[in-house]
C-alpha cells in the first residue's frame, strides 16, 4: 500500500551534495523511522516517499527551498576577535554556540580576521542543493 500522511516510515538514506560528497547517512546505524506529515523532516524527503512502497529505493534532488533554504545574509555576523574566549580555537569550519538572553544559537566560524572573526549561524546544508538515496523498510499504517 502507497505510504500516506500519518504512516510511519522506517528508511535507510544517504544523502550527498551536488559533488558527490556524502553528508549523512543512516546505512551504519539504525533506520531513521519518522511519521510522514508531521514536519519533522525537510520537506523534500517527506515528498520523496510519500504514494511509494516497502521495498522501494528512491533517489531524489532537492532544492535549497525545499530541505534548508537560501543561506540567509542576516545570520551572517562579525564579533571582535578579543570577544572570543582564548580556548577556542580560531579556525575556519569550527562549530560554536553562542548563548544570550534570547537564547542559544549554532554558529560556525567562516573566516578569521586580525581583529574579527566571522560567523555564520545558518544551517551547514543552507543553500545547497541534496541529493537523497532513500530505501523503504517499513510502514506502519
Amino acid at each position: 500500500m502507497p505510504i500516506t500522511k500519518g504512516d510511519t516510515v522506517r528508511v535507510h538514506y544517504t544523502g550527498t551534495l551536488q559533488d558527490g560528497t556524502v553528508f549523512d547517512s543512516s546505512r551504519q546505524r539504525e533506520p531513521l523511522e519518522f511519521s510522514l506529515g508531521k514536519g519533522t523532516l525537510i520537506p523534500g524527503f517527506e515528498a520523496a516517499v510519500e504514494g511509494h512502497e516497502v521495498g522501494d529505493t528512491v533517489t531524489v534532488t532537492i532544492d535549497s527551498d525545499d530541505a534548508y533554504g537560501d543561506v540567509d545574509p542576516e545570520l551572517i555576523f562579525t564579533v571582535p576577535r578579543a570577544q572570543v574566549p582564548d580556548h577556542i580555537p580560531l579556525e575556519v569550519g569550527t562549530p560554536l554556540q553562542l548563548s544570550n538572553e534570547q537564547g542559544q544559537m549554532d554558529v560556525t566560524i567562516t573566516e578569521v580576521g586580525a581583529d574579527e572573526v566571522t560567523l555564520d549561524a545558518n544551517h551547514p546544508l543552507a543553500g545547497k542543493t541534496l541529493t537523497f538515496e532513500i530505501e523503504i523498510l517499513n510502514v506502519k499504517k
